[in-house]
């Protein structure tokens, strides 16, 4: 028995809620790494990404911001766990195909991660708050 529908997905991938067409365009989306505030007020900057985050989806982007995964079970106010934080982040920048800066600011840690994107030769973009696209010259 054929294990595939019609579109040529596994079945079982199938009867899930996206279709074979969907699930394509899902596989061929670039990867997105989101560099924006995270340190001070750690709150308003959380919500924040998690705009730029809903925005590069839209854009048909997977997005990758590590200040929203790597906080939940380290500690940022710790010098060590913020560097291997940071040093994960950096590790991560590395598999992106482009790099994303959001705001007006940028911090010591976005810093580095912009400057490690130049080295490998990884895009940048830069955007407003808003998500409008700016020219950095």
């Amino acid at each position: 028995m054929d294990e595939h529908n019609s579109e040529g997905c596994p079945e079982h991938i199938a009867t899930l809620s996206l279709d074979c067409a969907a699930q394509n365009e899902i596989r061929h989306r670039p990867l997105v790494y989101i560099c924006s505030p995270f340190a001070g007020d750690t709150k308003h900057n959380l919500i924040r990404v998690l705009g730029y985050c809903r925005f590069a989806v839209s854009k048909g982007y997977i997005p990758l911001a590590p200040h929203l995964h790597y906080p939940q079970f380290m500690d940022d106010s710790d010098r060590k766990e913020r560097e291997l934080g940071l040093f994960f982040a950096l590790v991560l920048l590395s598999k992106c195909d482009e790099l994303w800066v959001f705001g007006h600011r940028v911090s010591n840690g976005m810093a580095r991660e912009i400057r490690k994107a130049k080295k490998q030769g990884i895009p940048i973009r830069y955007f407003t708050e808003k998500c409008e696209e700016v020219q950095v010259t």
